[in-house]
């Protein structure tokens, strides 16, 4: 089987789309005999996938370093020369326009995948009459796949309000080995000139509106010392403070795991996530977690792994800082590690992929020999 990954949000700073591929190219590359192949206007240098198909593309403002491919027809012809078994989408353009052409001229089954929350988006960016827009459109876009899969079951829901029907929940996962709390290096205080009892939060990702780093920010300042903040990522510029230290993003897994393991929690206020890897990863790294009760990743905090607030709420964001110190950490942040570890290692995630693509390709199979039979049969 020749599987082809098709999508605008692949890029060398990261992301949870990027993750998302990469990993399942490595568990590809070493597990499967299964062929795999990226294809993105955005392509990483010293990406993770055997095969890397760059489509001509241009960058436009306010997507994060992403690039738009330039046509529908040029990508489509890609895809065609490329000739997969079958073909899945990440993002709702060009990418996905392009892989259900090919579907409509030749047949090959076409998957969604529902990374980001787009009506929640717009609505945010540009109000709920745009949002009701966006939702026509993916309704129109997402009728048209063989199978459409959502990382939450929020996500789910939110698709079938909207009139998808059948969405898939399917969770992503983590590197096991990689994010784990034997990581974790005595020293990090002393590198950010932070004294020992120093209590140490740390957010990883894009500082982007969404993620809504105003409000940790705030919070933060309103809580005063010992608290300090580590950020890491990139993006948008943000406000310095004595309380805050900023890192810049780390394309080496291994980096980052070792920084979340140092820190004691991580905190993440954004509520427009579709899942949360960042989470996950900091969970693996035997952290405790303080995040927003809104979007997918209410779904992967429960109450023995941390804690959830109300979105845009600094002083609920501060009350669910103060009580995770209040708190047993040690024993939250074993339960996190056990919680992630048992449910999202990549070694679980892509065999359940693998099982929804066999069945997909099960089901053409059936219908192409059903086809055959009754022309003969004529």
């Amino acid at each position: 089987m020749h599987l082809v990954d098709i999508t605008m949000f692949y890029a060398a700073e990261g992301g949870g789309v990027s993750t998302y591929l990469n990993a399942k190219a490595r568990w590809l590359a070493q597990r499967s005999s299964v062929r795999h192949t990226i294809c993105s206007p955005t392509v990483q240098t010293g990406g993770c996938a055997p095969a890397l198909v760059q489509v001509p593309g241009i960058a436009l403002p306010g997507i994060h370093g992403y690039h738009m491919p330039r046509s529908v027809s040029g990508l489509a012809r890609i895809l065609r020369r490329l000739e997969p078994d079958l073909i899945e989408f990440g993002d709702a353009g060009h990418c996905a326009w392009a892989a259900l052409r090919i579907k409509r001229r030749t047949g090959i089954p076409v998957v969604a995948f529902y990374h980001s929350d787009l009506p929640r988006l717009v609505e945010n960016r540009m109000g709920g009459f745009a949002a009701g827009a966006v939702k026509k459109y993916l309704f129109n876009l997402y009728r048209r796949c063989d199978m459409v899969l959502a990382p939450s079951r929020l996500m789910v829901q939110q698709l079938g309000a909207f009139g998808i029907g059948g969405a898939i929940h399917q969770p992503l996962g983590i590197d096991t080995a990689t994010f784990c709390p034997q990581r974790r290096v005595p020293t990090l205080r002393a590198h950010l000139n932070l004294p020992p009892e120093a209590r140490l939060l740390v957010y990883a990702g894009r500082f982007t509106p969404e993620k809504k780093l105003s409000v940790l920010i705030d919070a933060v300042r309103r809580l005063g010392r010992p608290y300090h903040l580590l950020l890491i990522g990139g993006g948008a510029a943000l406000p310095q403070h004595p309380q805050i230290s900023f890192m810049p993003f780390k394309r080496d897994q291994r980096a980052l795991a070792r920084l979340l393991a140092s820190c004691d929690v991580l905190v993440h206020p954004g509520d427009c996530e579709t899942f949360g890897l960042i989470v996950l990863e900091a969970m693996a790294c035997g952290l405790p977690v303080v995040a927003s009760n809104g979007g997918g990743v209410a779904e992967l905090v429960d109450p023995d792994t941390g804690i959830l607030v109300a979105p845009d709420s600094v002083a609920q964001l501060c009350e669910g800082i103060e009580a995770i110190y209040q708190s047993d950490r040690e024993a939250l942040g074993q339960n996190a590690c056990r919680k992630a570890r048992a449910n999202h290692d990549w070694n679980q995630i892509v065999p359940q992929l693998l099982g929804r693509y066999a069945g997909l390709l099960a089901t053409r199979e059936r219908a192409e020999l059903q086809a055959e039979h009754v022309c003969v049969n004529k």
